[in-house]
This record gives structure tokens, C-alpha cells and sequence, in this order.
């Protein structure tokens, strides 16, 4: 498919594997029985408290806080257990290769994450490859608002200097992808239980 658009995309859960994938690994890290960490959308039913994060009950930092909490960690310290050591081992090959195909078909790959500075520090950033490619690069950490709210991508689609239907932008949360398309954006939910079909339909937004 020839590329026609430019890509925006979310970190968490698109390009970098999500905690409910890593959660077998962290259980040992953390000391907690095998199977008692939650799945979210691998195991909607039996993850209650994710079910409200969809249904914006909670925030998403309400969520991970819920969750290191009983443990004794702070939510970065909760990451560690999914996401020590860094390095590409932890993103999906197949989504960071579209990042380098949309630049070299010269359009522009731009990120927008809500918690990267919040839940990763630089050292951790520093190993991901894909991190060094994205032009812009907005991380909403400090901003005082984050995506859902309408500010996020009206400061995304002034970095991506583009007109907002050019732009094709990826999430898991669907709430996000509404709000994007709520700007003009066009949206793609990335659906963590069926990568494949995903990356079929990001393909085919990027290609109309």
C-alpha cells in the first residue's frame, strides 16, 4: 500500500508492549502469585477496575495507582517490574517499522503519549530506538491536561503542522481515538487482543 498521510501515534500499548502482555514475567519480579496480576482486555470480567478506566469511571493513573499501591510502589516503580531492563525487546517490531516507512515515504511520524516522562524516566528512553525517530515528539506528562482532553490534539496536529485529515492516529484507548476524530483526525483503535487485524486497518487509513 502506498503511504498518503501522515502518522500519529500513541506509545503505551501500540508501540510498546502493554503490562497486561508482560504480566506473567512481573508476577516473579514482584513476589505475587502466578495468575494474580491483572489481564485488562485480555480478561475484561475479571479485571472490574479496567472496565471503569474504559468506561471513564477512573483515569488511567488511577488505574496503575490502584494497582502498585497494595504492593508498596509508586507507579514508576510498579513499571519497573514490566519493563526493566529497557531496550526494542519491548516494542512491536511490526508497528516501529511503519514509523520508519511513513518517514521514508516522506510524511511525518509524530508521537503523542499521555505518561511517558511520568512512568519512564530518560535513562529508560534512551534505549528505544524508535523514540530517537519521532518529529514531534509530544509527551503531555506535564501539561496539566492529557488526551482525552481536546487541548492534546489541538497542541498535536500544531506540532504535526498538518491538516488534521491527514493525519492518521493510533491508540488503545478508545476514548482517545474519539476525541482525535472529534478534532478531525482520522482514528484507529489498536486493538491489543488482535494485533494483526490492527495493523491492517492503521495500513489502510494511512494508504486511503
Amino acid at each position: 500500500m502506498t503511504i498518503r498521510r501522515h502518522a500519529l501515534f500513541d506509545f503505551g500499548g501500540p508501540l510498546l508492549l502493554s503490562p497486561f502482555e508482560l504480566s506473567t514475567p512481573a508476577e516473579a519480579k514482584l513476589g505475587v502469585p502466578a495468575g494474580s496480576l491483572p489481564r485488562g482486555p485480555f480478561d475484561p470480567e475479571g479485571d472490574p477496575r479496567w472496565k471503569a478506566w474504559q468506561a471513564g469511571d477512573i483515569t488511567e493513573r488511577q488505574y496503575w495507582t490502584e494497582r502498585a499501591t497494595p504492593l508498596g510502589f509508586d507507579v514508576p516503580g510498579y513499571m519497573n517490574a514490566f519493563f526493566e531492563p529497557s531496550g526494542n525487546h519491548l516494542i512491536r517490531t511490526e508497528m516501529a517499522d511503519i514509523v520508519v516507512e511513513v518517514q521514508e515515504a516522506g510524511f511525518r511520524s509524530g508521537l503523542l503519549t499521555n505518561d511517558l516522562s511520568a512512568f519512564h524516566g530518560p535513562a529508560w528512553r534512551d534505549p528505544i530506538s524508535v523514540l530517537k525517530r519521532f518529529d514531534p515528539f509530544v509527551d503531555l506528562s506535564m501539561t496539566g491536561y492529557l488526551k482525552p482532553n481536546p487541548k492534546a490534539y489541538t497542541v498535536a496536529i500544531e506540532a504535526m503542522d498538518a491538516d488534521p485529515a491527514d493525519i492518521v492516529f493510533i491508540d488503545d484507548q478508545p476514548a482517545n481515538v474519539a476525541a482525535a476524530e472529534r478534532a478531525g483526525i482520522v482514528g484507529v483503535w489498536f486493538d491489543q487482543t488482535n494485533v494483526a487485524d490492527t495493523i491492517v486497518r492503521f495500513r489502510q487509513a494511512l494508504a486511503a
